[in-house]
């Protein structure tokens, strides 16, 4: 079964979006991973589908209705469905290329984005909602925190990458920051590629990419080398 996403939205207009171009578009052309949008305000209440309410307690903004939010859930995922029930939000727990490959070798997942200023905590308990992140700041809603997390899933199912070698080397996979990279020309506004790298010895160049890998996470990530 390939991955299917199903993305709860305000604004399914807004999807494919670039998960519609580059590798993310052609894997979604061939197949290998299924995307559909469900329209929350299509389970809206009263004559103008209401999805939102005042907070209670007060406060400013608006805050999206459990009811309308749990049937949209329910439509998208009925009894049965094993798939992971995502909610983008700032609050959540920060997404990690970790939990990115756990995602790609599953069936797929429901991701609901927020809107306004949250969502009725009872919803989030009641549809057993993942808060996740995709970094400390805010986004005017969860639509492109959506977006980011399927493109980083998707480019590791299987066969979207040309090179499958190539995700096994980069940032976060190994526990480091990537290396640096270089190509020709040799020589670029009196900047050289480092004579090591095309010395032909491979396992002087792998050594060298490790020690830099290292470094520049010490320099950059240290939290990254925190035991």
């Amino acid at each position: 079964m390939s991955f299917r996403a199903s993305v709860l939205t305000l604004y399914p207009e807004m999807f494919p979006g670039p998960l519609g171009v580059s590798l993310a578009g052609k894997a979604l052309a061939r197949g290998d991973f299924a995307l559909e949008t469900v329209q929350i305000r299509d389970f809206g209440v009263g004559r103008h589908r209401m999805v939102d309410d005042t907070p209670s307690g007060g406060g400013a903004g608006m805050v999206m209705r459990a009811d309308v939010l749990a049937n949209a859930i329910d439509s998208a995922s009925p009894a049965g469905d094993t798939r992971p029930r995502l909610l983008m939000s700032p609050r959540g727990k920060p997404l990690t290329q970790a939990r990115v490959r756990e995602l790609a070798a599953g069936d797929g997942a429901v991701i609901v984005c927020g809107r306004f200023e949250g969502v009725d905590e009872r919803v989030i308990a009641a549809r057993d909602l993942e808060e996740v992140s995709i970094g400390d700041y805010v986004l005017s809603g969860g639509e492109v925190a959506a977006m980011v997390l399927l493109d980083a899933v998707v480019r590791l199912l299987p066969g979207v990458m040309g090179n499958a070698q190539s995700g096994e080397t980069e940032s976060f996979e190994t526990g480091l920051l990537e290396h640096p990279h270089y190509t020709r020309p040799a020589e670029w506004e009196g900047r050289t590629i480092p004579d090591l790298l095309t010395s032909g010895d491979h396992g002087a160049v792998e050594r060298w990419r490790e020690a830099e890998a290292e470094r520049i996470t010490r320099a950059r990530r240290p939290d990254l080398l925190d035991d």
